[in-house]
């Protein structure tokens, strides 16, 4: 069977609940987040450059890892609402356990381009955690049943955990670079298990040093046509998850919500208690802090808000098997952006506000700092990631090619 019931060695919480709905794995994902958010994470962070093992065993009991898999195996095959609300409660907990998930639980994700035989094969169990870099690392020789893979990629967020690693690369015959019908190169993905790699020890961050975000290379490995696909190539299941190719995203803005939510909590919870030592007045009685919650509020609701309502009416669409507008396509790239971004600019407005205290590791503002500047690195986050969207709404040629819209 998929599920790894009455593991002990597992150690599961007795208050765990079989994950079989959203409902379920949000009541798991509760539990684990109140109890790492009282984590001294920080220390663990800096000493592993990973996610301790018993967080991982415990993702993996509360059914993170099987969100996406399909409910013709038996998986929840869970919406992108409830996917982000899980991610977000979890970030809420620590932005590296999020961050981790979100991508771990892509598992399901990927089997869905796989002939479901070599899906099964490859995926035996519903929560097998995935890792891994799309965007082309390496080059791989076509060669007898599938291809020998060389290559060096980037940001293999959760790979010391994960149970499969996918790698982009570009498909060569005889060293020479097979181009598809449009003359552009070959881009595949390959899945294979993370043995087949080295992986190097690379994460030494600013942020989000949790998420052991390591590169990691392969040499001349083969790997069987049947685990390789083309992103951009209609999924071989059926199902809205895998009608469109920016599902991997979509449960992404989670991370940002969640660890603002937590930078404005702990804030909140800080000021309640606290005199300003100058003056001897409440700072919940001071008119500038009473100011700056309730503005930082009202950022973090509006962006929450957006992205849940883009998200909503793309998925409607999807279900309906109607086109999307362009508006519609638009909002959802912009939100996720505008999540990452208002998720930063919460966490230092708190930061600033909490003032000299926050320096320090325990008070955890410090930490949700340098893991949303760390966030708001990646792709999605950046302005520059803006133009697709806005050529979108212009009508101009400029948006064509981004697979991410």
């Amino acid at each position: 069977g998929h599920h790894r019931e009455g593991n002990t060695a597992m150690n599961a919480p007795a208050t765990f609940t079989s994950p079989d709905s959203a409902a379920d794995i949000k009541a798991n994902v509760r539990i684990i987040a109140e109890e790492i958010r009282d984590r001294d994470l920080s220390s663990e962070f800096e000493k592993l450059r990973k996610l301790p093992q018993d967080i991982v065993d415990k993702l993996r009991l509360a059914g993170v890892f099987r969100m996406n898999m399909p409910r013709s195996w038996g998986g929840p095959e869970l919406n992108p609402m409830d996917q982000i609300e899980i991610i977000e409660t979890l970030s809420w907990g620590d932005a590296s356990v999020g961050w981790c998930s979100f991508i771990w639980a892509d598992s399901g994700i990927y089997s869905g381009y796989l002939e479901d035989a070599a899906a099964r094969k490859l995926y035996p169990d519903l929560d097998m955690a995935q890792s891994g870099w799309v965007y082309p690392g390496g080059t791989a020789e076509q060669v007898d049943g599938g291809y020998e893979l060389t290559g060096h990629w980037v940001f293999g967020s959760g790979s010391n955990h994960c149970d499969r690693l996918a790698a982009g690369f570009f498909v060569a015959k005889d060293g020479i670079p097979v181009v598809d019908a449009t003359g552009r190169p070959t881009l595949k993905i390959a899945l294979a298990k993370p043995e087949d790699f080295q992986l190097l020890d690379t994460w030494y961050t600013m942020g989000l040093k949790g998420t052991g975000s390591t590169d990691y290379i392969a040499e001349k490995v083969f790997v069987p046509e049947e685990q390789t696909f083309i992103l951009g190539d209609k999924a071989k299941r059926p199902g809205a998850i895998w009608a469109r190719p920016d599902h991997f995203l979509r449960k992404m803005s989670g991370v940002p919500l969640g660890v603002a939510r937590d930078s404005l909590d702990r804030a909140i919870k800080v000021l309640s208690d606290k005199v300003d030592r100058r003056t001897g007045v409440a700072y919940k009685d001071n008119p500038i802090v009473q100011q700056t919650i309730a503005d930082a509020e009202g950022k973090l609701g509006a962006a929450r808000a957006y992205v849940f309502e883009s998200i909503r009416n793309q998925w409607a669409k999807i279900e309906a098997g109607e086109p999307l507008t362009e508006r519609e396509r638009a909002a959802v790239m912009i939100s996720r952006q505008q999540a990452f971004q208002t998720g930063r600019l919460v966490c230092q407005m708190m930061f600033d506000l909490i003032g000299g205290e926050a320096v320090y590791a325990r008070a955890g503002f410090e930490r949700q700092l340098r893991d949303m500047n760390t966030g708001c690195q990646h792709i999605v986050a950046q302005s520059k990631t803006l133009q697709s969207p806005g050529a979108l709404l212009l009508g101009s040629d400029a948006a064509n090619g981004d697979f991410m819209l």
